[in-house]
């Protein structure tokens, strides 16, 4: 009896001094910005709504977003912001890959690391973590492929465009008309021009190409919430023929008129895969110090449609 209370004493003052050295403790809480273009646009409500889970999932991990409005003065200003309340981190999708420089610098001045997401900035000297994001300019090359075989090779196609200076607008449209030039040359794109990734504006963008009596076989949108737009538009066309659609995103809204045939197809990036990632990095570089090996890693993005809808991560159980 007295081997075993001896025993438990001893058990119980390593156990004390473990938490002395805080070897058993919970790990001290972080807190990381989360800045993204606008939470008015699915695609990033999607993606905050993924880092918050997995903010849960690593634990005492306090996840703070501010929402740019689609505005790059906003977003600088709202970096500023996170720089005063000293977060230990910063989750980045910036607007634009140059205007956001400044802030990134000054990131870099007050010592908090950065990570990107989906988006791009491009400029020298920069020192940011690392950049995890889909491949869009592969993107762009599947969906001008499977556009291209659906028209058996020939047509004509209505390209809607992301927001200028945005890297994805730009990385989507290089991929697409790369292909249609090399690998499908009788098939042109008879009308581009930017909707700014809403679906109001790529609505409009559509109205107004219908009006003017352009012939078109296919639109290519480089995103789902300016396809979704532009479908609602070519509903309202009384007698028009019926044309091939694509988008770019994989959000809900999509998915469902992909699955009920109003929709052809859209590309599947993962946003939830690259948030996850991108945040896993951060926090475990904020905890032990470790760097990725890699300063990019990309995530190779799906063409979805009727027949594969289950691949999409948003369908994934």
């Amino acid at each position: 009896m007295v081997r075993r209370i001896m025993l438990a004493l001893v058990i119980g003052v390593l156990f004390v001094g473990l938490l002395g050295t805080g070897s058993l403790a919970a790990p001290k809480e972080l807190t990381i910005g989360l800045s993204v273009p606008s939470l008015s646009f699915t695609w990033f409500s999607f993606l905050k709504g993924a880092v918050e889970a997995e903010a849960r999932k690593l634990g005492n991990v306090k996840i703070i977003t501010v929402d740019a409005e689609n505005k790059t003065s906003k977003q600088m200003s709202d970096i500023e912001d996170l720089i005063v309340k000293k977060v230990d981190a910063v989750l980045l999708v910036p607007i634009e890959v140059k205007a956001l420089i400044p802030a990134v610098e000054d990131l870099n001045r007050a010592k908090i690391p950065v990570a990107t997401v989906d988006r791009r900035i491009e400029g020298s000297g920069l020192d940011i973590l690392v950049h995890v994001g889909a491949d869009n300019v592969e993107g762009g090359r599947q969906a001008a492929r499977y556009i291209g075989k659906l028209l058996n090779g020939k047509g004509n196609v209505v390209e809607i465009e992301g927001t200028p200076g945005s890297s994805p607008a730009r990385d989507r449209g290089k991929g697409f008309n790369e292909v249609l030039k090399n690998e499908f040359p009788n098939i042109k794109v008879v009308f581009r021009q930017p909707a700014d990734f809403r679906r109001a504006d790529g609505m409009n963008l559509m109205e107004n190409i219908i009006q003017s009596g352009k012939d078109f076989d296919a639109v290519f949108a480089h995103n789902d919430d300016m396809i979704l737009g532009a479908l609602e538009a070519l509903k309202a066309r009384a007698g028009g023929k019926k044309v091939i659609t694509m988008g770019f995103d994989a959000i809900e809204d999509a998915l469902n008129a992909v699955e009920d045939g109003t929709l052809n197809g859209t590309i599947e990036q993962f946003p939830g895969k690259q948030a996850a990632t991108a945040l896993d990095i951060l926090v475990e570089y904020l905890r032990t110090g470790k760097a990725p090996s890699s300063k990019t890693i990309w995530i190779q993005p799906k063409v979805i449609t009727k027949a594969n809808l289950d691949d999409a991560e948003k369908r994934l159980k």
